[in-house]
């Protein structure tokens, strides 16, 4: 999944972004109240690991106007405050769970996952699509119960399109949930064709015919 990172304790946020990144998670990072803004206003994320505390903000501030923007981002926070006011006033803004500092790592991804569960994949950690199943625990794809030998981006490619299904995802969306900040820095978006070219010739081979080009607008996985 797509998640940021807000958190002005550096190396913490370097920690938690590490951590994360393993599990095969693509993660961005803010340590101000201004980046974690701009980001936010920029770019599309499943999840929102926020602080409160910030030095020059309040991570609650954040999450008021996600909100306001109707903007459905899943939201933990993470507060060295252990205030019964500051965990209420988050979860009637919205954020999903909420964890104390210090914690541990596991607790917090383990965390992720369930409300990624709640809500991206309806409770459970299998994902279906027809004849496709997808295990997110495991990060296993099979068409008529058969293994497909997926590409860690093409499993992740697999993943996006089905939880976004009949929406048109344009080249630049799709870059930058699969790389993140990293997606800037390249000149044109030939890998996102190598990606999607190798990903649907493995559907098309076991006859999903899913993955739809939507010619000046980008692709769309849709059963016609």
């Amino acid at each position: 999944m797509k998640i940021l990172i807000v958190e002005d304790e550096k190396a913490l946020l370097q920690s938690i972004a590490s951590y994360l990144e393993k599990d095969g998670n693509v993660c961005e990072t803010a340590s101000t109240y201004e980046d974690a803004l701009y980001k936010i206003d920029l770019y599309e994320y499943d999840l929102l690991v926020l602080d409160i505390n910030l030095i020059n903000g309040s991570g609650l501030d954040i999450l008021h106007l996600l909100r306001k923007n109707k903007k459905e981002t899943a939201t933990i926070i993470i507060s060295a405050n252990n205030s019964l006011d500051d965990k209420l006033k988050g979860l009637d803004l919205g954020a999903d769970d909420y964890l104390t500092k210090p914690f541990h790592l596991a607790e917090l991804n383990s965390r992720i996952k369930a409300v990624l569960r709640r809500g991206k994949f309806g409770g459970t950690e299998r994902l279906e699509f027809n004849e496709i199943l997808i295990d997110t625990r495991s990060r296993t794809s099979y068409i008529n119960d058969i293994a497909m030998s997926l590409t860690r981006k093409e499993y992740d490619l697999l993943l996006f399109f089905i939880t976004n299904k009949g929406r048109v995802l344009s080249k630049e969306i799709i870059a930058e949930h699969l790389w993140g900040d990293h997606s800037d820095m390249v000149d044109n978006y030939d890998f996102i064709y190598v990606h999607i070219n190798n990903l649907r010739k493995k559907l098309t081979e076991a006859g999903a015919k899913y993955i739809k080009t939507t010619y000046g607008s980008g692709y769309k996985f849709i059963d016609d």
